[in-house]
């Protein structure tokens, strides 16, 4: 009689224990692994399972070489980034980059959910941190090509030079709105007036793909494994700061601040920009880093903007003075404007300490760490990481290709600005002729291609000779391009005596600003170092001379303007100065104009068109014209 009794006692166990199975199999179904599953279903199951710990961790980006793959596990960590010069190892090649991307990402996929981190990297003219990639002009030159389809292209090609690395996420574009070159970052900016900058904002779609039209606006959009996620920053007013102080403060009404500083933005977001950067300056009087109101009202809400928000490099260390003086209401401040993502970049297990208890102690609510959390994974889930999280090799033959290299070089012949040829107009001097029997080629900047590619190449603050990357200097661009028969003498800085007795057709001069980035460029004089100015005088005093300026703005010069014959105005052009020769010697013709107002002193700074003392040595949208010469 015990049997049946033992046997619906066993059939029993068997039952519950299925269920139990079945009900545990469905509560451990990963939807958010599930690619057929809408983004929001995918997000809302994620973050259900997400500890404070693991939420805390998405929102913090940390550098490279304070990382391993043990720190993504254990601390969850959402992104890592690539400060400047920050590489494998020097010199680099793309099989590297990827080796330790992918060896981070590894990290990150062992940890209890696998969420991939995101890398991110400063690529603001081409991929300019790493060896060999192609370098494009500066923005500043890109904004007096006037072409927004030829910035569209650079995105696309900086996209894939990013890819060939292993990196999924630029810093870039920059949309400030200098509007005083005196300001160390002036270069970064496409100009000083606010429409440039908003037709500039056409690389967006270059670096992320092009958005469908239909796609919903101010959410984030990439599209696919050849795009990368873009920053649009710095949020907002960086441009307009007093004196062009960096990181100072900009006073501005509600009419300024939206017809100068902010078109860009609305641009971006309509373009589907990933995310966007805050600035280290303050608003009147508010520290954009904590600033609620525009942040989150403005930004998130008027602006409907679905992407994440980041900080700058230590940002919210900013917020006070001394920086870092109490870190902990930094971070409430932060997080609490309506920051996600905060790049340390150093100090992480501080920050995980410092917003855990924020949290706990009831300062920061948990409403807003979702927030942030939600619109991290959203921007991941768009770019295909949970599907696609490791980089191959599929694109490495793309860095630094002959394709992209020419790209450059086109865009560097349309930056080119001429701003002076010939004493009288009837008697220009360019385009040069090919065939001369002696020409003179001088000064600091036409033999290094540091100078000519400026800050935030390889390294932070740029460098100086020809060592660092792969490039083709102005002076080797017009051996390239001159006639066979001619002869081409090379003298940095000539003192006249050699000027006179060298018999020369004609001189070319190329001078101009060292590289700088940041607080490092900011400059109440603008004048050219020496030797430059010594280097004009002592040429053009003596022979015909044409005098390409290298710089990252409008700089004093005046007081030379008369002494030349030609006056070219070639920015930071970049890599690939063939293109400088292409135009000096009438391949192509100039059809640049300027995007900045060429001061005649600095006392009249700032000025702008409409203002009332605007008296400028070239008016915004100067530019003279050539057409190509024929066969010479």
């Amino acid at each position: 009689m015990e049997r049946p009794r033992i046997v619906g006692t066993l059939l029993m166990g068997i039952l519950v224990w299925c269920c139990m199975a079945t009900s545990a199999n469905a509560d451990t179904k990963m939807i958010y692994k599930d690619s057929n599953q809408p983004y929001n279903v995918r997000i809302k199951d994620l973050i259900g399972r997400m500890t404070l710990e693991e939420k805390i961790g998405q929102m913090i980006q940390i550098e490279r070489n304070v990382s391993s793959p043990e720190v993504m596990r254990k601390y969850f960590i959402g992104s890592l980034l690539s400060g400047g010069g920050s590489e494998p190892t020097p010199q680099a090649s793309p099989k590297d980059w990827i080796d330790m991307v992918n060896e981070f990402q590894k990290g990150s996929l062992s940890s209890r959910l696998g969420i991939p981190m995101i890398y991110g990297i400063d690529a603001v003219h081409g991929h300019n941190n790493v060896y060999k990639a192609t370098i494009f002009p500066h923005n500043i030159g890109l904004g007096a090509t006037r072409d927004p389809e030829l910035v569209s292209r650079i995105g696309v090609v900086t996209a894939l030079e990013v890819r060939a690395t292993g990196i999924h996420y630029v810093f870039a574009p920059c949309i400030e709105v200098c509007r005083d070159p005196r300001w160390g970052r002036c270069y970064e900016s496409y100009s000083e007036d606010p429409k440039i900058v908003q037709d500039m904002t056409e690389i967006i779609p270059g670096l992320q793909g092009q958005i469908p039209s239909s796609y919903p606006k101010g959410v984030p959009f990439v599209g696919g494994m050849e795009s990368v996620a873009a920053c649009a920053k710095h949020y907002i007013g960086d441009g307009g700061t007093t004196e062009g102080i960096n990181e100072n403060n900009t006073v501005i009404d509600n009419k300024g601040l939206l017809s100068i500083h902010l078109p860009g933005y609305v641009s971006s977001i309509r373009k589907g920009v990933a995310t966007v950067m805050i600035s280290y300056s303050s608003l009147n009087g508010v520290k954009m880093h904590a600033n609620y109101e525009m942040v989150t009202n403005f930004l998130k809400k008027n602006l409907r903007f679905k992407g994440f928000v980041i900080s700058d490099w230590e940002g919210i260390d900013r917020i006070t003075s001394p920086p870092h003086a109490n870190y902990t209401y930094s971070i409430e401040a932060s997080v609490n404007a309506g920051l996600d993502m905060i790049m340390l970049p150093y100090n992480y297990t501080e920050f995980i300490d410092g917003l855990t208890y924020l949290v706990k102690n009831n300062f920061v609510p948990m409403s807003r760490i979702d927030d942030a959390v939600k619109r991290i994974l959203l921007v991941k889930f768009t770019m295909g990481l949970f599907e696609n999280p490791l980089a191959d090799e599929r694109f490495v033959k793309q860095l630094g290709c002959e394709a992209h290299r020419e790209l450059a070089r086109d865009a560097v012949r349309k930056s080119l600005v001429l701003l002076k040829n010939g004493k009288s107009a009837d008697a220009p001097l360019l385009p040069l002729p090919k065939k001369a029997s002696n020409i003179l080629v001088a000064g600091s900047h036409a033999d290094n291609l540091g100078y000519q590619c400026g800050g935030w190449t390889i390294k932070w603050m740029g460098f100086s000779g020809n060592n660092l990357t792969t490039g083709t200097t102005i002076l080797t661009a017009i051996k390239n391009t001159v006639d066979p028969t001619s002869k081409v003498v090379y003298n940095e800085n000539p003192d006249a005596e050699f000027v006179k007795s060298g018999g020369f057709s004609y001189a070319i001069v190329v001078v101009g600003e060292h590289p700088y980035a940041e607080t490092k460029g900011d400059n109440l004089n603008l004048t050219i170092p020496e030797p430059g100015p010594s280097t004009i005088t002592n040429v053009c005093g003596t022979v015909k001379c044409v005098v390409v300026v290298v710089s990252g703005r409008p700089v004093v010069i005046q007081p030379y303007v008369a002494s030349m014959e030609a006056l070219v105005a070639a920015w930071l052009p970049g890599s690939e100065g063939q293109g400088v020769a292409d135009v000096l010697f009438g391949d192509f013709g100039f059809t640049g104009k300027l995007s900045f107002t060429w001061f005649k002193t600095v006392d009249q700074l700032p000025m702008h068109v409409g203002d009332p003392h605007y008296d400028p040595l070239f008016p915004l949208g100067f530019g003279l014209t050539t057409q190509p010469a024929k066969a010479q």
